[in-house]
């Protein structure tokens, strides 16, 4: 084998509490992490070059904005493969077809990066399993880890291949800084997800929650039994992401892209997902979940309708 194609899938939080502050300044999070079928294409082939061990990576995208560097999480992703498993020596040439919305809190350059781990452990014969992948993969980011088990369970090239690996998972509740994970029962559902034309940092959020009032926090045990039970009204009841304190106090059209899609998605229940800006709404079927998405559009051009996975 020597090309392959995955997709690379974005996720959601269904719950989202912070329990404190390491000394690194990292926060210790809490919160159950659900993949959905929105998705990015990463292509990626192998020329092995049987006279160098140089590894040349080639990274292409369809949008002109993203960095095709180092800075890019895919491109960090096959360094840190080369180093830990390596050296190869040849060309590497990664093509991201963007979907996801780029810093909107739903992990796209996360999934471009375990996505590549997924490709380089099939091109290069290694071997590893989830586990394997998820200790290499946190090493880039806190969300990579999660976006390899999540992969690992859906994609038509990999699932087979997975299919007895406990990790393999579509939801995870993850603990300390984002990367123990415990695979737990998916939810099920349409969805709509709106993200406002803002940039909303990261850093900062989590910096900013430290100061404010946190009223109410998730029960994750109790999304966890409901998830099993698939009994949506608690999963509804549950869906807390205390990042919205900070976030939906700074950045006003991110409260009204909550508030709009709130009305067209009542009863169901509307969240903010990671430190945000993307919002998504629960809906009860495909076709709810396109005629709100026709709807959000109007408010904010990257609107999608989707599914989980699961």
């Amino acid at each position: 084998m020597n090309e392959i194609e995955l997709r690379s899938y974005a996720k959601i939080n269904l719950t989202l509490d912070v329990k404190g502050v390491l000394d690194n300044g990292m926060h210790i999070v809490e919160m159950v992490m659900q993949q959905i079928l929105l998705c990015d294409d990463v292509s990626m082939r192998w020329e092995p070059a049987e006279t160098s061990e140089e590894l040349r990576i080639i990274l292409t995208t369809n949008r002109k904005y993203l960095p095709t560097d180092e800075r890019n999480l895919a491109y960090k992703a096959a360094l840190l493969m080369n180093e830990k498993y390596g050296p190869f020596g040849g060309t590497l040439r990664i093509h991201i077809k963007k979907r996801i919305p780029v810093a909107a809190g739903l992990a796209g350059g996360s999934s471009n990066g375990a996505t590549v781990l997924h490709g380089l452990n099939l091109l290069w014969n290694l071997g590893l399993d989830v586990a394997g992948l998820c200790e290499t993969g946190g090493k880039l980011g806190s969300d990579v880890p999660f976006c390899i088990m999540g992969q690992a369970a859906e994609n038509i090239n990999l699932k087979e291949r997975f299919a007895d690996d406990p990790l393999a998972t579509h939801c995870a509740l993850a603990g300390g800084t984002g990367t123990d994970l415990r695979p737990v029962a998916g939810l099920k559902s349409h969805l709509v997800l709106s993200k406002p034309a803002v940039s909303v940092s990261t850093a900062s959020v989590y910096k900013g929650i430290d100061q404010v009032d946190i009223p109410e926090r998730p029960d994750n045990e109790a999304m966890i039994a409901a998830l099993k039970t698939k009994d949506l009204s608690q999963i509804e009841e549950n869906m807390v992401n205390v990042l919205e304190n900070y976030t939906l106090k700074e950045y006003p059209t991110v409260v009204y892209t909550k508030n709009k899609m709130q009305k067209l998605c009542e009863p169901r229940a509307v969240l903010m997902s990671g430190s945000g800006p993307t919002v998504f709404g629960l809906c009860d079927s495909i076709e709810q979940s396109k005629r709100i998405c026709e709807e959000m559009i109007e408010v904010n051009r990257e609107s999608y309708w989707t599914r989980t996975t699961c």
